[in-house]
């Protein structure tokens, strides 16, 4: 069944205000807390990495308590009414530090909103693989949420604008500290939450649900490759503008650039889904990102006008990384819900969300690591040696990164066809009493 745009809009309203964190998070974070705070970048690179490992255990315990903890008979709508508080708060803290913190304040705060964000995007991507079983559908739903991320991210860009780092990433602060609670009341009042499955679900151990769901296993490894390739380029996109680029006060633009870019791209990557299938198209995008990332490696001091052509094409293929990784996880779910009789959605997408998170904080952390160790600063100063490094691993590596996805993710067995026979097979199961 097709849901009406309505519900579409309702259920992708939060991920307007959490893209606008989102992005200042993994991008602005460690210039501004190195460049503005005193704060080194293996410092900021080391707690990045620490927080992560700790997700590791926080986010599969979401997702088992989503999935089998009900509060008023509901397993998705409430955690996120829960989770917007300490969002908003954490938010605030790092976007807009009172003068003198240091790297006690910006550990706790970052470890707050990574537990907020785990107790709300885990349910809230469970809840959106539940809206439908219709393998166009999924693709559509993740569009829509997606889409309005990207907004989000504008949006966020647009606060931001030329100011000084501090007011403006206070002003990111005060969208997301009053937008994600409205948008997420619209929500859960606007958008329905499907009944839960058949069966009772219970939590399983990353290491056992790769076993046992090799399809999965090969996305989600694929997927967590293709997000360090993202991770990297978002973590040293500032630093690669400021000191590789020499243009300091382009980033806000660019940024605008690549992700209003990935807005006009999105229709794109909703017509390619409902024809062909999806893996392929999400392999086709990721090779087009790549051959024209490649050409940022070769620019130096001046070449903002060359970046911005090459900002604004890489930016039209990141709606398909955005959009059709997660639709295709919802029909892995399908899978392993045909095959054991429970409804484990919550589980699967804790692990999706470690995946997801690890992706981008543990290939920016070893960056600011390598960068920390060949002399780097982000308070300027640095000779040609360091800046090679920051241009290579902006742009040579991720693109190594994107190509080891599309090797393993060519011939992935879960299409159209097989997805389609998978739900007939779950929709033949005996409803649950």
């Amino acid at each position: 069944m097709r849901l009406p745009r309505s519900v579409l809009a309702a259920y992708a309203a939060p991920a307007l205000p959490l893209a606008a964190i989102y992005l200042p998070v993994f991008v602005f974070l460690a210039p501004f807390w190195s460049g503005e705070m005193g704060l080194s970048v293996g410092a900021i690179g080391a707690v990045f990495i620490a927080i992560r490992l700790f997700d590791a255990f926080s986010d599969p315990a979401m997702g088992w308590l989503s999935d089998r903890l009900p509060i008023g008979g509901r397993r998705r709508k409430p955690w996120l009414v829960v989770a917007v508080p300490g969002i908003a708060v954490a938010s605030w803290a790092l976007l807009a530090p009172p003068d003198g913190v240091g790297i006690g304040w910006f550990a706790g705060f970052l470890l707050m909103l990574t537990v907020s964000w785990t107790m709300f995007l885990t349910p809230y991507f469970s809840w959106g693989a539940e809206l439908s079983g219709d393998y166009s559908e999924r693709s559509r739903i993740t569009v829509w949420r997606e889409t309005v991320g990207l907004l989000g991210t504008v949006c966020a860009m647009l606060l931001y604008g030329t100011a000084d780092p501090g007011s403006g990433l206070a002003r990111v602060a005060l969208l997301v500290a009053v937008g994600l609670p409205i948008l997420t009341l619209i929500a859960i009042w606007k958008a329905p939450e499907p009944k839960a499955g058949r069966g009772t679900p219970a939590a399983r151990t990353l290491l056992r649900v790769m076993r046992e769901e090799p399809v999965f296993a090969r996305l989600i490894v694929a997927y967590l490759i293709n997000g360090a390739a993202n991770g990297l380029s978002a973590t040293l996109f500032l630093f690669f503008v400021e000191f590789r680029l020499g243009a300091p006060e382009a980033g806000g633009p660019l940024l605008i650039l690549y992700f209003g870019a990935a807005m006009l791209g999105a229709p794109i990557w909703i017509w390619s889904a409902r024809r062909f299938d999806k893996h392929r198209v999400w392999c086709l995008a990721m090779i087009y990102a790549a051959t024209v990332f490649t050409w940022a490696f070769l620019l130096g001091e001046g070449d903002v006008m060359l970046f911005a052509v090459i900002s604004g094409l890489a930016g039209l293929a990141l709606g398909a990384d955005l959009a059709l990784p997660p639709a295709m996880q919802a029909d892995v779910v399908d899978l392993d819900t045909a095959r054991s009789g429970k409804a484990r959605t919550g589980a699967f997408f804790a692990l999706w969300s470690v995946a997801t998170k690890a992706a981008v904080a543990v290939s920016g952390g070893v960056a600011l690591l390598i960068l920390d160790m060949v002399g780097f600063s982000g308070q300027g100063g640095n000779d040609e040696t360091a800046l090679i490094w920051v241009a290579a691993l902006y742009a040579l590596a991720p693109v190594a990164l994107k190509l080891t996805a599309v090797a393993m993710m060519w011939n992935f067995p879960l299409n159209r066809a097989r997805v389609a026979d998978v739900r007939a097979r779950i929709d033949a199961m005996a409803p649950a009493e």
